[in-house]
């Protein structure tokens, strides 16, 4: 009789253990998944206000080639810092540290050559005055605001993200399912002083 109420609250202790490590584990693992997906929803917002500035380039690059006289080498520039852009693309679920970087340097060196492009256009009047020209300057000063937002929701959840999986026993768990920290947007140089889009 004592060696089967034994037997009982053994198999009884096991149960609860199973049931304790069965929930942690779940529970643990559908939030890391549940937060790994906002992240990743979130990278695909910043992608879409990237391709969206990006979009309106080459109408900004015709409006401006209407001048016959504006400057062909920074129009050069604008159109290859756009390739060179758009030519890098991240997937959400193997993002790294240095390929987030190269995106990152890619978009400066795309932001860059506009506002280079912008400081141009200040020696043209008429061009400043055209509304096509106006509209787009608009557009393109609406897409650097999305992408600073965007920006910075996806590092939000990328802080909420690493955190859930760096705590205790999160972070075993995260070992095993291989959840990896994930990378931030972080400032460039130069980044204390906005750039201009204004014309």
């Amino acid at each position: 009789m004592v060696k089967k109420r034994k037997s009982l609250i053994t198999i009884a202790i096991i149960l609860v253990i199973g049931l304790f490590l069965y929930s942690s584990i779940k529970g643990s693992y559908n939030g890391m998944v549940t937060k790994s997906e906002a992240v990743d929803t979130q990278w695909a917002n910043v992608e879409n206000v990237f391709q969206r500035r990006a979009d309106l380039i080459p109408n900004l690059v015709n409006t401006v080639k209407g001048y016959a006289d504006f400057e062909k080498e920074t129009l050069t520039q604008v159109i290859e810092a756009r390739s060179k852009a758009t030519g890098i693309n991240i997937n959400a679920d193997n993002m790294t540290p240095e390929a987030l970087s190269q995106f990152q340097n890619a978009q400066g060196q795309l932001g860059s050559a506009l506002s280079k492009l912008m400081v141009v256009v200040e020696r043209y009047p008429e061009l400043k005055a055209n509304q096509n020209f106006m509209d787009l300057q608009a557009q393109l000063e609406g897409s650097e605001n999305r992408i600073a937002t965007e920006r910075r929701r996806f590092n939000e959840l990328a802080k909420e993200y690493n955190t859930f999986i760096r705590l205790f026993p999160k972070n075993i768990w995260a070992n095993i399912f291989g959840f990896d920290k994930k990378p931030y947007f972080e400032a460039q140089e130069g980044a204390d002083q906005a750039p201009k889009v204004e014309f």
